[in-house]
């Protein structure tokens, strides 16, 4: 059986990879979460609360014009941490993102408190966002 922990953070990912921000804010992400995003293009940095995040996240979608897609290879969870491992796949301005993520979560209280995406590829997320 799957740790609780490891179910929450595929019905997010799910939500995620449907657009879903509505649900990402009611059942997901707590008011106060804080998300990394490395990187040295126009995505990087450190959002701050829910308006932030969820500002972060539509801007991703929008700057690929709606062409994110990832593919969850695997979750692993305890009580306080999970990591999601995926594939991202993005166009924009005829360029290709092809890379192995993992995003690293803090959860409290059932919902997202922190998360740090870490990808494969740091320079051509780089490339791909800038």
């Amino acid at each position: 059986m799957a740790h609780p922990n490891e179910d929450f953070v595929r019905a997010a990912v799910e939500a995620f990879i449907r657009g879903d921000l509505d649900s990402l804010q009611g059942q997901f992400l707590a008011d106060d979460v804080v998300w990394h995003v490395p990187g040295q293009n126009p995505l990087g940095g450190e959002y701050t609360g829910m308006a932030q995040v969820l500002g972060y996240l539509s801007r991703a979608f929008q700057l690929a014009d709606g062409t994110v897609h990832m593919e969850l290879q695997d979750v692993l969870a305890n009580d306080r941490h999970a990591v999601a491992l995926f594939r991202s796949q993005a166009e924009r301005n005829g360029r290709q993102l092809d890379t192995f993520d993992a995003v690293i979560l803090r959860i409290e209280g059932g919902k997202m408190a922190e998360v740090w995406h870490r990808s494969e590829d740091p320079y051509a997320s780089d490339l791909f966002w800038s």
